[in-house]
């Protein structure tokens, strides 16, 4: 078993959240239950799968917990480039967000390499 606490993955993670949640709180009222909602479930379950995959007890298991949050982490970019669009936010706020995403997409998609599943 793998202490999630511990790594660098869910430490940027569990950042990128609070500030999603911060971005997010200036999006319209009529969005609360649409596109923030979304948003806010997809950048949660980033750390979140990375934390239950650490409690699996294969390396393959937790590779697979790390490709799901490295989707969501594509999922989150999606959703805040449409934000941006939608001017629920300005560009400058959610490039910020979205150069946090790609740093966190490139040390997941190495972390992902790095973890080794016999043939």
């Amino acid at each position: 078993m793998r202490n999630f606490k511990n790594l660098e993955v869910w430490k940027i993670a569990r950042d990128l959240t609070k500030r999603v949640y911060v971005l997010t709180d200036t999006f319209p009222e009529p969005e609360k239950y649409g596109l923030t909602t979304q948003i806010r479930r997809c950048c949660i379950s980033i750390a979140a799968n990375i934390a239950e995959g650490s409690a699996k007890s294969s390396n393959r298991d937790f590779k697979r917990y790390l490709e799901i949050s490295l989707g969501s982490c594509f999922e989150l970019e999606s959703h805040l480039l449409l934000s941006s669009d939608l001017n629920f936010c300005t560009f400058s706020d959610a490039d910020t967000c979205l150069n946090e995403i790609i740093i966190l997409q490139k040390k997941l998609h190495n972390f992902i390499a790095s973890v080794k599943v016999p043939d």
